[in-house]
């Protein structure tokens, strides 16, 4: 890794996430081989949480603890109240046996296992102590396990999302897509991941290849992706990163759009109007689970993500921070709709968000959608 500000932290997110993706590989692959749903849980506002999310968090904060010698303060969305229930005994000792098999690989991914396997008090203490509520000043790590686990427990796209925010900006982000295609030509949208293309109908197995990783600096010299390892390779690294630039399409015409794809918190038919009044595609929209819209965005297999909240509905800075400094370091532009930078300083939502986020892979298309929501907002129902 170039020397350079936050270029230890970089180095060392970039393997942690590498880590995660492999745990949420093997974790998704049970999921969807199994007909027990033991290790998926509800949460309060119904949506789902598994065995990953809370080992990718736990093993996420003792990975950062371990290897950067400072007060770790980590914000991340999953705590331990479910895990601790009386009849959550066979979920916890599922999250600590997954999170040691973790560990052990770390030297695969340059980084140092624990000298011995790790108690559930440990890993519970790990995880309790992403308990950060952010704010404007200090620094702190921002992580969503995985992003999109509706996507994931469906065996569909999720990512794995780490940021670094220090006096309420980003400086460094780092996004684990472990399902996405390396090459866009593999990509079917609107349908999953799972209907792509048939891998024997490909010419070699290389070209098949799924997962990456991308990560950018603030200032840093671009956004760079690396394919995710297979079987007992070894990470090498940064030798195995490729810089990636945004979309130079600047034609509605021939724009893709990104959309979330569940409805429940967002207005898909404003974001459908606006759509034709801007001039964009008529085929159907890119529909895909978690901050992956972020993703090709930056690599280029999209131009435009929108997403206006339903009433009541706030954005939490782990859903975006790491694909936002992504964007923008591979070219693109993320505001509000309004067109003011997102604010990550005011604790653990985007408080005074401007009707909704949108992220374009140039300016050109962004000031068209920009002055196209400010023409269209009176007249929508949201």
């Amino acid at each position: 890794m170039e020397e350079g500000k936050y270029a230890k932290e970089l180095d060392v997110a970039v393997r942690v996430v590498h880590m995660a993706c492999s745990l949420c590989q093997r974790v998704q692959q049970k999921l969807v081989s199994s007909s027990d749903d033991g290790h998926v849980k509800s949460k309060d506002d119904d949506s789902p949480v598994t065995v990953a999310d809370w080992s990718v968090q736990a093993t996420v904060s003792l990975m950062l603890s371990e290897t950067l010698v400072e007060n770790l303060s980590i914000v991340a969305e999953e705590d331990v109240q479910t895990l601790t229930k009386a009849d959550s005994e066979g979920l916890l000792a599922a999250v600590v046996n997954t999170v040691n098999e973790c560990l052990a690989e770390a030297p695969k991914f340059g980084l140092q296992s624990p000298p011995r396997a790790l108690g559930t008090s440990q890993i519970l203490e790990a995880i309790s102590r992403c308990s950060s509520n952010g704010g404007p000043a200090g620094r702190y790590w921002v992580l969503d396990p995985v992003d999109g686990t509706l996507g994931f427990v469906r065996g569909d796209q999720y990512a794995v999302a780490l940021a670094l925010i220090e006096d309420g900006k980003v400086v460094l982000g780092v996004l684990g897509c472990p399902n996405y295609p390396l090459k866009k030509e593999l990509l079917n949208y609107p349908q999953n991941y799972n209907q792509t293309k048939s891998k024997t109908s490909l010419s070699t197995t290389a070209t098949w290849e799924k997962g990456c990783v991308m990560y950018a600096r603030r200032d840093g010299g671009g956004a760079w992706m690396q394919p995710l390892i297979h079987g007992d390779r070894m990470l090498e690294w940064p030798n195995s990163a490729t810089q990636i630039w945004v979309s130079p399409i600047v034609d509605p015409a021939l724009a893709t759009v990104c959309e979330p794809v569940e409805r429940a918190n967002s207005n898909h038919s404003f974001t459908s109007g606006l759509a034709e009044t801007v001039g964009l595609s008529r085929t159907q929209p890119m529909r895909v689970h978690s901050m992956v819209k972020y993703a090709a965005i930056a690599r280029g297999d999209a131009e435009i993500f929108m997403k206006f909240a339903r009433a009541g509905y706030k954005e939490k800075i782990w859903d975006h921070a790491a694909g936002v400094i992504i964007i923008e370091e591979a070219g693109g532009v993320v505001t509000d709709a309004g067109g003011r930078p997102l604010d990550f300083s005011r604790g653990v939502f985007l408080e005074n968000l401007d009707r909704g986020i949108i992220a374009c892979s140039n300016a050109i298309l962004h000031e068209k959608i920009v002055d196209a929501v400010y023409a269209s907002w009176d007249s929508s129902n949201l």
